[in-house]
């Protein structure tokens, strides 16, 4: 179940968690789903070349990324969509992709941590009918571009927040690292979200300068032990060179806009 709601804060409408381009045109490959029944136990069993190529540059290398999302992505070059995730919710699921561009290039990723509650930022999780979820991002693509904390992370939607007195902001830094992120057991209690306009022209304006560097989360921290779109191949994911990114807050932030420029 992944919902898509409208929000609306001092006079302004929100898409919870996010705006998104959900079109099966725009799928990226499966590398593993079970929606597809794709479920290679490895990438032997997975023909590469049958994967199409999007053409960003027609002089340009012919570039191939593996993706996993927790628990949805777009991703952009050059400000063209490349792909989008195929699964926004669950069950997990990991992609493939392959484009054709010259360095230097930049990549743009809108990443969502999905909410079965709409707007609440919430699931049922861990005995708890409101529980906040988690998220994380990994690619490796094999020019050696890879997810690291040379990304830029930038927060637009958090939630839930039950005291506001523990958020801070310090420049462009969206900080609620000192939130609670424990689950209800209804939603009678005070909950807040925090929402920023997404700037215009994100995918391809320099403004991402300016926000703050992406933070990296181990696999344990992600909880990606138990499952197969990433564990099945986890050496292709770049284990060792690339990481798992978000911005500060794994957990409550649920709206991440990611930046990378490839030299």
């Amino acid at each position: 179940m992944s919902p898509v709601g409208i929000k609306s804060v001092a006079q302004k409408q929100y898409i919870v968690p996010a705006e998104v381009q959900y079109e099966e045109e725009y799928f990226a490959p499966d590398l593993y789903n079970e929606c597809s029944k794709v479920v290679p136990s490895s990438l032997s069993e997975v023909s590469i070349s049958s994967v199409p190529v999007i053409e960003i540059d027609k002089e340009g290398e012919v570039v191939t990324g593996y993706i996993f999302a927790d628990n949805y992505f777009e991703l952009y070059v050059n400000g063209k969509l490349v792909g989008v995730d195929s699964v926004p919710f669950t069950p997990f699921n990991s992609s493939i992709v392959r484009f054709k561009v010259s360095k230097p290039y930049d990549m743009a990723v809108k990443v969502v941590d999905w909410e079965e509650h709409s707007g609440l930022g919430s699931e049922t999780n861990r005995g708890k009918r409101f529980h906040p979820g988690d998220g994380g991002f990994i690619a490796n693509f094999s020019d050696g571009a890879v997810t690291s904390t040379n990304w830029y992370a930038q927060t637009y939607y958090t939630s839930p927040v039950h005291d506001l007195s523990c958020l801070e902001e310090i420049g462009s830094q969206r900080l609620s690292g000192e939130c609670s992120a424990e689950g209800k057991d209804d939603s009678s209690q005070s909950a807040y979200s925090l929402h920023w306009d997404i700037p215009a022209n994100w995918e391809t304006s320099s403004e991402y300068l300016n926000w703050p560097k992406a933070t990296v989360f181990s696999e344990t921290e992600i909880g990606v032990n138990n499952k197969k779109a990433y564990m099945n191949y986890r050496e292709n994911f770049g284990a060792g060179s690339a990481s798992f990114i978000w911005s500060s807050n794994v957990v409550l932030d649920n709206l991440v806009l990611l930046r990378h420029r490839v030299e």
